[in-house]
C-alpha cells in the first residue's frame, strides 16, 4: 500500500500529498518542501521517482533529490524530458507567472542527469507493475500510474484538485497546455481501469472514484463555457465566489495555493483561442 505525505507546502497542510510507493515516490512536490518529505520516507533511498508531469508543484524537487540518492531514476513522459535535464524554458515560463514569488513558492528546481531519465509514452508496466497511461488535457506532457497489486491510481492533476474532507473537486487549469477535450478523454482512460481509489496531489486518496470523475466531468464543463463567455475578471470573480460557497474558509484557502484563481481563466480562455484558431484553419 503507499503512504500519502503531506509535505506542508508554506506551512499549509492538505496542499501538496507526495505519495510513497513500493515502486517510488509518486510526485515529490517542490524544493521549498522537500524536508518535509525526507523526514517522512519510510525508505531511506527511494529507488525511483515516478512524475504525473514536470509542474513545479509536483516535479520541482526532482533535481534535488537525484543530488541526493545517486542511484535514483525519474520516470517522465517523452514531453517532459528534455525540460528536467534542462529547466531553463520551464522556469522562465514560471517566472512569467510567478515572478519575484518563484524561490519562496518552490526553491531550487535543479536539473536531472540525462542518464537518470526513464521517458515514457504512455502504455508501459514499469517497477514490478505500475500501468503508465497517457492523459493529456492539464499538461501535455501528463501521465497517470495504476498499481496493478492494489488497484490504486495516481493521477497527478487530471483527476482535478479535492481537499479532504469536502466532496468539491475543481480542474485545475492554468496555461498554457488546457485541452478539454483532451481531458475528457483522459478521465475515461482513468474510469477504464477502474481503480479501487484515486491519489490526488491536491490532495490526498480516495474511494468513490465513479462519482468523483462525474463530479470533475460536470466542473470542467461549466468552467470551461464560463470561461468562453467572462473576461478574465468575471471569471475569477465567479470562480472565487463558487469555491467560497463549497466548502469552509480554511479549505477554500488550501484549495486556491493548491489552484491560483486568477491562473484559473487564462488557462481556459487560451484553450478557447486556440481551438478558435483551429476552426478558422481547417474552414479556410
Amino acid at each position: 500500500m503507499s503512504r500519502a505525505i503531506d509535505v506542508n507546502h508554506l506551512g499549509r497542510d492538505r496542499v501538496i500529498c507526495a505519495f510513497e510507493t513500493p515502486a517510488g515516490i509518486v510526485d515529490p512536490g517542490p524544493t521549498s518542501s522537500v524536508e518535509t518529505l525526507l523526514e517522512n520516507l519510510e525508505d531511506e533511498q527511494p529507488r525511483a521517482l515516478l512524475l504525473t508531469h514536470i509542474h513545479l508543484d509536483h516535479a520541482g524537487a526532482a533535481g534535488v533529490l537525484c543530488r541526493r540518492f545517486p542511484d535514483l531514476k525519474v520516470y517522465v513522459h517523452e514531453r517532459g524530458a528534455r525540460h528536467l535535464a534542462d529547466p531553463s524554458r520551464l522556469l522562465a515560463s514560471a517566472e512569467r507567472l510567478y515572478g519575484d514569488d518563484m524561490d519562496r513558492l518552490w526553491g531550487e528546481f535543479a536539473p536531472v542527469p540525462e542518464e537518470r531519465i526513464v521517458v515514457l509514452a504512455g502504455g508501459e508496466t514499469i517497477e514490478g507493475g505500475f500501468q503508465v497511461a497517457y492523459t493529456p488535457g492539464h499538461a501535455s506532457h501528463h501521465v497517470s500510474y495504476l498499481d496493478e497489486v492494489t488497484g490504486e491510481a495516481y493521477v497527478g492533476d487530471v483527476c482535478g484538485v479535492r481537499i479532504p474532507p469536502h466532496e468539491y473537486v475543481i480542474p485545475p487549469t492554468p496555461p498554457p497546455d488546457i485541452d478539454v477535450e483532451a481531458w475528457m478523454r483522459s478521465l475515461d482512460v482513468v474510469a477504464s481501469w477502474r481503480p479501487r481509489a484515486l491519489n490526488l496531489t491536491h490532495f490526498g486518496r480516495y474511494e468513490d472514484v465513479p462519482a468523483h470523475i462525474e463530479r470533475l466531468r460536470e466542473e470542467l464543463a461549466l468552467r470551461s463555457e464560463k470561461a468562453r463567455s467572462l473576461d478574465p475578471e468575471l471569471f475569477n470573480d465567479w470562480s472565487v465566489a463558487e469555491t467560497r460557497a463549497s466548502v469552509d474558509a480554511e479549505t477554500a484557502e488550501a484549495l486556491f495555493q493548491a489552484a491560483v484563481p486568477d491562473q484559473m481563466g487564462p488557462g481556459l480562455r487560451r484553450y478557447w483561442d486556440k481551438r478558435l484558431e483551429r476552426e478558422q484553419e481547417a474552414v479556410g
